[in-house]
């Protein structure tokens, strides 16, 4: 589509930054002078009808009056014209009357003989009014025409027309004042409309203003729900919708002041470790428990370093957007077996992968879920004893795609899998090194992707399954 010109876009811009008020006046006005403008119309087009209708009434009734005096009983046309009735009629009129009686040949003819005569046949007995312009003036006609008793003397017309006319300036006058009182009427109506629509707007907006105040006067740590109570039921739907986004804020930032609560409490414990190990060599002379000294404060800066790359993963896997396209299943598998495969062999572990169907593909985030899935292996190889197995799985099922990590270690109690996957929840039987990050980092991203981490023991033997699943989607 072509941009609008500038102008309109202007006007647009302007449109939409302004007011509901505004918009509202904006609206409303053209529309009410529109509709003003068609019932001017419409007045003047029904004053014009019934002036024509009032006046063609008296012109009719002078031309049956001129009839009614017609006679051939002398032998010639003769009209004995009724003055009074004439002079009433110039009176009502306000201008001057013409009339014309003249036999249907032309050769007897009384009044003004040029008056202009109606453009189609007459039908006999049958009046027709029409409009024509005599002497510059505009001028209403009413014509006539009926048979004669007998043909007058000089003439050997069997039928006489009558023409009755008045100028049309008196109902033009009278169509204008109409027109003028009913255009003052409409302005004090449309003025009153105005006015009533203005008053009505404030009442109705009152709410909004009220709402708005409310909502400013608010500190900003302040996430209540709003109230309802007297809010209009249109309004209703978007406070509900605010209160809403203001009960998931309000669980986002009470799940971040947990999760910096717990993250500060996990590195606090880490860097007062580190400082007592620092002390502890400071003071110790012996160069051998110096050394001892040194080694456990690698491991604690080893455990410190995991810990704070798990907490910026899980931080990540929270709030980054999703950049969901299609993921080959096999190969993510056997990249994160490789690049774990040196930790499995330093505890002389089989680390492995179960190919999956050729070909399967699911939609997700890659990089997200190779996060879950390394989280996952580190965790196995972490609890699964020396010259143990530890084997990767995927495959597409009704409910969706998953991902597999398997291992023979000492397995998890029913409790234990319902409780785990929680952040800095540790089981049983964790090591100092675990921070309880691992499986809270595979469980999130798994949620973020519509799915869950399922816990489960293997059946039969010792070990644990731990899958991800998510739901299927198109790409």
């Amino acid at each position: 589509m072509s941009a609008l010109p500038r102008p309109l876009a202007a006007a647009a811009d302007r449109l939409r930054r302004a007011s509901l008020r505004q918009r509202l006046a904006l609206l409303l006005l053209p529309l009410l002078l529109l509709v003003t403008c068609v019932e001017l119309w419409m007045t003047r087009h029904d004053a014009l009808e019934a002036a024509n209708a009032a006046y063609d009434r008296s012109v009719l009734g002078a031309l049956k009056s001129i009839d009614a005096n017609i006679s051939t009983a002398s032998g010639g046309l003769a009209v004995e014209l009724p003055y009074t009735l004439f002079e009433f009629f110039e009176l009502t009129a306000s201008g001057q009357v013409y009339f014309r009686v003249a036999t249907s040949d032309g050769l007897v003819e009384l009044g003004s003989a040029d008056l202009p005569e109606p453009a189609g046949e007459l039908v006999p007995g049958v009046p027709v009014f029409y409009d024509a312009s005599y002497f510059g003036e505009s001028v209403r006609f009413a014509a006539y025409r009926r048979d004669l008793d007998r043909t007058p003397a000089g003439s050997r017309g069997r039928s006489v027309l009558i023409q009755v006319g008045e100028s049309t300036r008196s109902r033009q006058e009278f169509t204008s004042r109409f027109v003028r009182r009913a255009a003052l009427r409409d302005g004090l109506v449309l003025a009153l409309l105005l006015l009533s629509t203005a008053v009505a707007l404030a009442a109705a907006l009152r709410p909004l203003t009220r709402l708005a105040r409310e909502l400013q006067a608010r500190k900003a740590d302040d996430l209540t729900r709003i109230d309802e109570t007297d809010l209009p039921a249109d309004i209703r739907p978007l406070v509900e919708a605010v209160n809403q986004q203001m009960s998931r804020t309000q669980e986002l930032v009470a799940q971040q002041r947990r999760f910096l609560d717990d993250a500060s409490h996990q590195l606090r414990t880490h860097l007062t470790t580190l400082q007592m190990q620092v002390d502890y060599a400071q003071r110790e002379q012996d160069p051998a428990k110096v050394g001892t000294a040194l080694e456990a404060l690698g491991v604690e800066i080893g455990r410190v370093t995991r810990s704070t790359q798990q907490l910026l993963a899980l931080g990540r896997s929270d709030t980054v957007s999703l950049a969901f396209a299609e993921v080959e299943l096999e190969p993510l598998l056997r990249e994160v077996a490789v690049a774990l495969l040196p930790l499995a062999r330093a505890k002389h572990i089989d680390l492995g992968i179960h190919p999956p169907a050729s070909g399967l593909r699911a939609v997700a985030d890659a990089g997200l879920l190779r996060e879950a899935l390394s989280n996952l292996v580190v965790n196995a190889i972490a609890y699964t004893p020396a010259r143990g197995t530890i084997t990767l799985l995927a495959g597409a099922e009704q409910r969706g795609w998953r991902i597999t990590v398997e291992d023979d270690g000492p397995g998890l109690s029913e409790a234990e899998c319902a409780a785990l996957g929680q952040r800095f929840v540790r089981g049983a039987r964790a090591g100092k090194g675990g921070s309880g990050l691992g499986l809270a980092i595979a469980r999130s991203i798994a949620q973020r992707h519509q799915g869950d981490l399922e816990l489960k023991a293997r059946e039969g033997t010792r070990g644990l399954h731990a899958t991800l699943w998510w739901p299927v989607r198109s790409a």
